[in-house]
């Protein structure tokens, strides 16, 4: 496995580069050799940014200028080929906290989707760290792993992906009681319950990513009639953008508003009986039925074609084959003028 790709210095062959044009469109590009970017308002060669610092400013053949930097994870995640729908960046920078991913934590996953938290999960918990993640569809999972290895470089050898229910597949994969965190992205976390208690270590936390009120009210009372879990502590955020430009300060006209909400829970001691709380009276009479008319299984879940699927994990295995052709490339050159 080639060594993941570095996130700072002179521009190497396989590096991803963020160009951004005079009208501040941004084109990101894998520098590979022999190759040229090509835009109506010129052309760069690859050649002529390799050992440029980070941050420079590169003019095209019609003289016009662009800016050279090292794509952030938030922008590789915006723009990256998508099976299904993304973590925010937002959301993945509050699961990161509030679920307190450390470095060398274990981590399970459920389901990695187009794997954009998978890369906030794996630069938390470090190489010495490890994420089990585990989803459904083999097709997300194939845009998941395209993914990631397009933007670090290379697979990372502490991650794995299990194509199957996380019910079923959890035990083969982690043993019970060593997980450190988990986190639930999926349509019905409720019927995760049990097996989360079960890999979760005393005082492990859980995270569930969740779309719905409804599916939210369900998943929280679902932890809580459980028992083994912490009093759940629901959230969710909104990020609004400011123009900023001499005296004319304002919000912006569009905002990243609700994409998900957050519902945290701690792993009490096995035997542990939570405190009850005093709570003011409430609407807490509801049936399955009640919660079911509402949720996506009844209303039905949109998904992509399973064409549109095959073509998203091809490009998304044909950027990780670039990034790593063009590490291998770098690692060779390097090793030729060593010798």
């Amino acid at each position: 496995m080639s060594a993941l790709r570095r996130q700072s210095g002179p521009f190497l062959w396989g590096d991803k580069v963020q160009l951004t044009g005079p009208k501040g469109r941004m084109h990101t590009i894998t520098l590979t050799q022999g190759a040229v970017f090509h835009t109506h308002r010129g052309m760069i060669a690859h050649e002529d940014v390799v050992d440029l610092p980070d941050g420079s400013v590169i003019e095209s053949t019609t003289g016009d200028e662009y800016l050279a930097l090292r794509p952030l994870l938030a922008d590789f995640v915006m723009s990256m080929p998508r099976g299904a729908a993304i973590v925010y960046p937002k959301d993945a920078a509050m699961i990161v906290t509030f679920a307190d991913i450390f470095p060398g934590a274990t981590v399970v996953e459920a389901g990695v989707g187009s794997g954009a938290l998978s890369l906030s999960l794996l630069r938390a918990i470090g190489p010495d760290g490890r994420l089990a993640s585990f989803e459904r569809r083999e097709e997300f999972a194939d845009v998941a792993r395209g993914n990631v290895t397009s933007f670090l470089g290379a697979a990372p050898e502490n991650w794995s992906v299990t194509v199957g229910d996380l019910v079923d597949e959890l035990p083969t994969v982690v043993e019970p009681g060593t997980a450190d965190r988990v986190v639930l992205d999926m349509l019905a976390p409720w019927e995760c319950v049990e097996a989360t208690a079960e890999t979760l270590k005393p005082g492990g936390l859980v995270v569930c990513y969740i779309a719905t009120v409804t599916q939210l009210s369900r998943t929280a009372e679902a932890f809580r009639a459980s028992g083994q879990f912490t009093e759940p502590d629901s959230s969710e955020t909104l990020v609004r953008s400011w123009h900023v430009e001499g005296l004319a300060v304002r919000p912006d006209h569009r905002m990243i508003a609700h994409t998900g909400f957050l519902m945290t829970a701690r792993r009490l001691a096995p035997g542990a009986i939570l405190p009850q709380l005093k709570r003011r009276a409430s609407k807490s009479d509801f049936s399955d039925e009640d919660v079911e008319l509402w949720t996506p299984g009844a209303l039905g879940e949109r998904s992509a074609s399973a064409k549109k699927l095959r073509k998203t994990a091809r490009q998304a295995q044909d950027a990780a084959a670039k990034a790593v052709a063009g590490a291998d490339a770098h690692d060779s050159t390097t090793t030729t003028e060593q010798d």
